[in-house]
């Protein structure tokens, strides 16, 4: 655990110290893979269809795609730190499969009620506070200023907008209750469509 709290999966990429790169930040459950109620089993682990070919935009685009999920399961006891990051070496190596990658994983298994010791606090990572946003920055020299945050609950859009992130929510997840909001600055029917839009919007 590091001073904020959070910690990053094992494929964390070292920051490039030539200059700072715009990133892609994205939820993980209900995004990239389907959404199940809290992942606690390694089956469970369906990427969207979608998601290989997202990322690998991502990628070559030069961007940096990183993952930041609220994940309250370990505090609530229904899942380890360790499963946790074997969920998240499972996802490189099923993008990797298709040329992609995730540069890093950033997670937050606190809850500001549930959970013992370390577990159970109001920490500055659970989103929609951004400390996982901002420590991803630092480390993977990010410029946070040409980012872009997509995720399937209006928590993901809140936690961007507080450091200057565009936020595009998706249809996917939770994302397919969601009926109108002015929030985002962009409504895609799942991560490749958001990416799409990502792409053009950077370039235009």
């Amino acid at each position: 655990m590091n001073r904020s709290g959070c910690w990053t999966g094992p494929d964390t990429a070292e920051a490039d110290m030539e200059g700072k790169q715009g990133a892609v930040f994205m939820d993980r459950d209900g995004t990239i893979n389907e959404e199940v109620n809290y992942l606690s089993r390694m089956e469970q682990l369906r990427l969207y269809p979608q998601t290989v070919k997202a990322v690998r935009l991502i990628n070559a685009a030069g961007m940096k795609a990183v993952v930041v999920t609220n994940q309250s399961g370990i505090a609530r006891g229904y899942f380890t730190e360790d499963f946790v990051r074997r969920v998240h070496d499972r996802i490189n190596e099923l993008l990797a499969s298709g040329g992609a990658r995730i540069d890093g994983f950033y997670v937050c298994p606190h809850h500001p009620v549930y959970g013992d010791g370390i577990y159970k606090q109001e920490c500055s990572c659970r989103k929609p506070k951004p400390g996982m946003l901002l420590q991803a920055a630092e480390e993977l020299n990010i410029d946070l200023t040409r980012s872009y945050i997509v995720g399937d609950m209006l928590k993901d859009i809140e936690t961007g907008k507080k450091v200057g992130v565009k936020g595009i929510l998706v249809r996917t997840g939770y994302g397919s209750n969601i009926v109108r909001t002015d929030m985002p600055a962009y409504i895609a029917e799942d991560i490749l469509e958001a990416v799409q839009w990502i792409l053009k919007d950077r370039n235009g």
